[in-house]
Formats: structure tokens, sequence, C-alpha cells
């Protein structure tokens, strides 16, 4: 790694298609892994963004309209970018801003467009100021968040919001003006477990009893479980799972996300890194869950059923997760947003960040305000969540 000053261009890109695939990869480190110590993100990969757009999943007609941040040297090589959107709205976000864009305009100010960097409907944690290998990060990141600062003001936009920030890219985002802000999700981390009983052992017996009932019940009437991947996903079991999706994001939401035509670029172009998780009744399938298999983590993305059983949610959501992960040696599961029913099931409390930027000063001093005391209570919470937790005493802290 070279520590010498970084000469560049910045410049902002409105088609993801415009980037060069490969150099795409090669700048964000993802290509598939090839080597246990590769990284791979598969929601910062050339495949997953392109294909939210050259769907019209995200677009200006949805309120997501692009504006990538790129960084080039003087031969017009990538040396760093950050996935940038103008919203007309904070949707699909799953860090909420709601109650400050309602605030600013009972004041009589406009609170959308704003600028957002986010992977779009993906609560994931990855990288967002993503620097070539090779090179010093920190002036790479701190050009990529102070060009954001500055894109904010030259539109007149109202704010830039970077979401799901890696620990190590807070400082940049900091340094350059954002403010700080934590959620919590819940996440299952693989300890070495050689099997699903393994990882039953290290609970509380009470709980490892009410799971074994759990995933017992989940697969009653003749309900059998099947992992597609690969080859496996075809258009009609695209069709299928669509079916799940648009049913219970319809009832969730009001209005799905997605639509068909990205399930079927990303089958094409991510096929072994996607998990369908698919429950089966008398030959038909009922319900499923998408997952989707980075170098140590699996995350966990969307569920939808045209059948209710007891318990099937858990089983096809969280269950088989920790089993694929076992079964792969993958370290972390990341099951989404939310959720403290995860908590019985070994998922335990993480600290998720973002970064924020208000251009007013007015407003930038009550968000300041807000989030100092919502720091203190998300943390508060996640130690208390964590006593709480299903293992046996001192499994976590590693006492006897």
């Amino acid at each position: 790694m070279t520590s010498e000053p970084v000469e560049y261009t910045l410049r902002t890109v409105a088609e993801f298609s415009d980037i060069a695939r490969n150099e795409w990869n090669e700048l964000s480190g993802s290509s598939r892994a090839e080597t246990l110590t590769d990284y791979y993100n598969p929601f910062i990969s050339h495949a997953y963004l392109s294909s939210l757009e050259e769907s019209g999943t995200v677009s200006a007609d949805t309120g997501w309209m692009p504006r990538h941040l790129v960084l080039e040297d003087e031969a017009g090589k990538l040396l760093g970018a950050l996935p940038a959107y103008i919203k007309s709205h904070s949707m699909g976000e799953y860090v909420f801003d709601h109650a400050w864009a309602d605030a600013y305009e009972r004041a009589g100010g406009r609170y959308y467009p704003k600028l957002q960097s986010s992977i779009p409907f993906t609560p994931a944690t990855g990288p967002r100021l993503i620097a070539r290998k090779g090179i010093d990060p920190d002036p790479v990141r701190h050009a990529l968040a102070a060009g954001a600062r500055t894109l904010t003001e030259r539109l007149g936009l109202s704010s830039a919001h970077a979401t799901f920030v890696p620990d190590d890219e807070l400082p940049a985002f900091e340094e350059e003006g954002f403010l700080h802000r934590t959620d919590q999700q819940f996440h299952f981390t693989n300890e070495g477990y050689g099997s699903y009983d393994d990882f039953l052992e290290t609970l509380a017996s009470r709980k490892r009893k009410n799971l074994k009932k759990e995933r017992r019940t989940a697969l009653e009437n003749g309900i059998e479980i099947d992992w597609l991947t690969g080859t496996d996903l075809t258009e009609n079991i695209w069709d299928t799972f669509f079916a799940f999706y648009i049913d219970t994001a319809g009832r969730k939401w009001g209005r799905p996300y997605l639509n068909r035509r990205f399930f079927s670029l990303i089958g094409e172009r991510m096929r072994d890194d996607i998990l369908l998780v698919m429950a089966k009744r008398d030959g038909r399938y009922i319900a499923g869950a998408i997952n989707f298999i980075g170098s140590d983590t699996l995350f966990g993305r969307h569920w939808g059923c045209v059948e209710d059983h007891p318990y099937l949610h858990f089983e096809v959501c969280y269950h088989q997760a920790i089993d694929f992960a076992i079964d792969r040696k993958l370290r972390t599961v990341e099951a989404g947003a939310q959720g403290e029913h995860k908590l019985a099931r070994g998922y335990l409390p993480v600290t998720t960040h973002s970064a924020h930027f208000i251009a007013h000063p007015g407003l930038r001093d009550a968000v300041a305000n807000y989030l100092d005391h919502e720091r203190r209570d998300v943390e508060m919470v996640s130690e208390a969540l964590t006593q709480h937790g299903p293992f046996r005493r001192g499994e976590l802290s590693g006492e006897d």
C-alpha cells in the first residue's frame, strides 16, 4: 500500500451500465471469491447493482435516480466509487428519517429530493466509500465523502445519507461533516459448529427444547425443505418465488419494491451467489426465502408464502439459514432488519451505522441532538437484549 498523494477527478455517473463490469468488480473486490480470504459482498457487485437499474426497479420513475460518484486517476482508471441515488422519498432504506422530513417541511423547508448512498431495498452493511486495493484508502474515502457533501450543496438538496456503513468508513464521513447514527440488527455467528445440534448445545436447556419443538412443528403436514442454487434457479422457479414475494410484499408494504425482471437478471448473472430456501407440501412449493451468499456471510432477504403454517416462517428464514451457514462454513447470517423475535433463535444484537449530512444548520442541530440520545438508547437496548439471549450463562463471555 502506498501513502503517496492521490491525484483524481470526481464525477457522477447516471447509469451503472456506463461503468465497465470488470473494472468495477476489480475496484470493489466483488468478483467471486476464489480463496477463503477473498472478500465478496454480492450487493456491491456489478451484477446486482446493474440488475436493479436494467430491470427498472431503480430509476427516476421509482424515486431512485442514480447519481453514482466515481473517482478516477489521470488515465481514467477507477480509484474509488460511492453508489448513490437522488431520492424523492424515504422508502426502501430501512433507516428511517420520515420524522426529520416531516419536521423540516412543517417548518417551511423542502426535504426531498435528497442524496442517498445505499444498496436499494437492502439493509445489509457493506462498503460505501469504495477504494481500490493497493492504495491508501483514507484519501479516497475522504474525497468521496466530500464529493457527496458538495454534490448535495450544488444541487440544492436537503441532505446526504449513507446507510449500513462499515465501522472503518465512519471517520471519513464524520470528518466531512456527517452525523453518526446507530441502529440494531440481529445476526447469527457460526462459532465453528459442525452441525445445528452443536449450536443447540450452546443454548440454555429450555431454549434448546423450544427450538427443537418449533422445528418439528414447522415441518408437520408433510412439509419438506429444498435448497435451490446455481442451475436449480430456473425461470419456473423464479415464477413460483415471485408469486410468494408479491403476495407477502403487497400485504406488508402495499407496493412490492422488486419486479419480475430483476429476479430473471440476478438468476442469470448471480445464480451461484443465491440460495432459495423453498418449502414444499404435496409436491408443490408453498413458501420460500431468498438469500445471497457472500465470502463469509449469508444474507437473508425476502420471504413469501401462499399457505400459512405454524413456525414455517422461522424455519425457512432463520433455522435453515443457520443450517446452510454451518454446512458451507460461513461465519455469519444476517437476517435483515429489526426483529427481536430472532433473539430466541440464536441471532444476537449487532450495532449498525449510518452517516447523515444535513445542509440546513437548524435542522442539523436538531438532528444532532436527537442522535446523541438515540445512540445511547441503542447501546443500552443492545446490552440488555444480549444479556437475555438464549445462550447458556457464560457461553458468550467465556465464563464457566
